[in-house]
Order: structure tokens, then sequence, then C-alpha cells
């Protein structure tokens, strides 16, 4: 759900609010307009008239409306700036090309959680949301659930976002960012208090061993590709090979711990599935290109398969 008219928070039901009230306020003066010209056609009166009808229609109705329309457009700007409370949430969120990095703080262990193009919110409880970009100017716009805000290089900005009901949302990049902006979506899905608690715990968790002889293969193939030197699958080695690199060398591409358990791949490219992740692996630069991942359409079908049955199980 995309549309700024089907509001499901506070902040997005006033711009909801506002929108219908630009859209009937602009077909009345339409209509009063075009009723005014009609009577003006057909006016004889002479200039008096049509000097008092340029000045009330000219000057004063617009004057009016159009300070009615800044007030109430100031009361709704703070209203949408208020802070976040004390003990709000903080969620980050990195913009890539073309990605969107998302990272919690665990309440119970203070463990990082790290996901990729994925927001999930505690329905009923105001979330803030620190807004950055590693790159170039990203801007997030989740229609549903609050108004646009810009991800700026070099500085933070924020957003606070609440969700009243439970349901998955849209959350485009409002902002071009080059190639591949058009495919560079971030899901928002909002949960009751206790599923997103019990989510929460679950991903600060590291990575499930595999429960097969396919996902062993797989998980091994993940580390002799050496796809930990841009992924990071907690519980594996993050550079396998002799002669490591710096360890404070980041990670380009997004964190994997819990790839099985998000609700797309690509940031919002394809759905999440084996067949898919099969596909993303095989085929990335057809189905993104310009994305920093190369397409490993070289490996055997049994390599892919192990890939995205081990990934798959990743929830």
């Amino acid at each position: 759900m995309t549309s700024v008219l089907s509001p499901a928070g506070p902040a997005a039901a006033w711009i909801a609010d506002a929108s219908w009230l630009l859209f009937g306020g602009g077909a009345l003066i339409f209509v009063l307009v075009m009723t005014l010209l009609a009577l003006a056609l057909r006016d004889d009166a002479g200039r008096v008239r049509r000097g008092l009808w340029l000045v009330g229609g000219g000057f004063v109705f617009p004057a009016i409306v159009l300070s009615a329309l800044l007030v109430y457009a100031f009361a709704g700007t703070a209203r949408l700036g208020r802070a976040a409370p004390a003990d709000a949430m903080v969620v980050t969120i990195v913009g890539h090309m073309w990605w969107w990095e998302v990272r919690y703080r665990e309440p119970a262990g203070g463990r990082e959680v790290v996901l990729a193009n994925e927001l999930r919110l505690p329905v009923g409880r105001p979330v803030r949301l620190a807004l950055e970009s590693a790159d170039v100017i990203h801007s997030l716009w989740v229609p549903a659930l609050a108004g646009k805000v810009d991800l700026v290089p070099g500085r933070v900005n924020h957003l606070v976002v609440q969700a009243d009901a439970e349901g998955v949302f849209g959350g485009p990049c409002a902002e071009y960012c080059g190639e591949q902006h058009a495919r560079m979506e971030l899901r928002v899905a909002a949960m009751s208090v206790a599923a997103f608690d019990a989510w929460l715990k679950a991903q600060a968790l590291p990575a499930r061993q595999p429960a097969d002889a396919l996902q062993a293969r797989g998980r091994q193939a993940f580390i002799d590709q050496r796809c930990v030197v841009c992924h990071t699958v907690r519980g594996l080695p993050e550079w396998p090979a002799p002669g490591a690199p710096p360890a404070d060398v980041p990670t380009v591409g997004p964190d994997l711990t819990h790839v099985g358990s998000r609700l797309s791949l690509g940031a919002g490219r394809l759905p999440n599935g084996r067949a898919h992740l099969a596909a993303w692996i095989r085929g990335v630069q057809h189905l993104k290109r310009g994305a920093r991942m190369p397409s490993f359409d070289a490996l055997d079908a049994a390599t892919v398969d192990a890939l995205a049955a081990y990934l798959e199980s990743l929830e």
C-alpha cells in the first residue's frame, strides 16, 4: 500500500486530510472561477462592477484563502515535526546505491541487529528514524505512514513514524539516485508489539546452522565463493582467506544473517524464496544492472541450488 490517501499512522492521516482539503478546495475554487467567468461574459453593467469583481476575486478572496491555508499548514507542520518520546526506539536507516541498510539495537542484550531493505515496527509505538546516506542523496517516503525526508551524505536527518494498524507498506526512494533508483524500495511491516519483540530477539541471534547436507554444501559454497567479503552472516568468518584486510574494512553488501525471513530480495526487486534466490545469484546484473554484486552465472546449477537452499534457511 503506497497511497497517501490510505493512511495507517497519525502523521500520514494529517497529510491525507490536508490532501483532501486541497483537492476539495481546488475543485470549489475552479467551479467558482468558471462561474464568475460566465457571468463576466454576460455582464454589461460597466467598469465599476468589473472593478469590484477584480478586487474581490483577484485580491480579497485569494488573500483570505491563502492566509487560512498558511495557518493550517503551520499547525500541521508543528504536529509532524514533534519530537519522539524520550524512550522511543531509534532505528538507523542508511541509503546505499541501491538498497537500504536498517540497524536496530536489541534492548535486552544491547546487540546490534542489521537488516536490509526491510523495516519492522511495533503497532502503536512511535519510532524515531535516524536517516543517513553512504553515497548520494536518497529520500525515504512511506506514504501510508509519514512524509518525505531526504538522506543527505554527511548529516543525519530524523523522522518520527508510528503505525496504527498491522500491514506491509511500500517506501520507495523519492529522490533520483542513479540507474536503479526506480528499483530501490523499503518494505515496512507493522506488527503487534508481542510479535515485534519476539522477531527482534530472534534477529539478534547468529545465523542458524545447516539442517541438512544440501544446506551445509551451500554454506561452504558461500565461503568458497568469497561471498563473506561483501556480506556478513553472523557466525561465519568475515575474511576466510589468508592475508586478511584490516578489520575496519566495511562490507559493501547487505547483511544476510537472517535473509530467509525477509519479504523481498534486491530492495523489492523479487519476492523472497528459494527459486528467486537462485535467480538473483545467477543474474543480478540482468535483474538490477549496475548493482555492485556480479552475476554468478558461471556456477553450476547444483552449487547455485545449494547456495539458495542455505540462504533460504537463514530465518
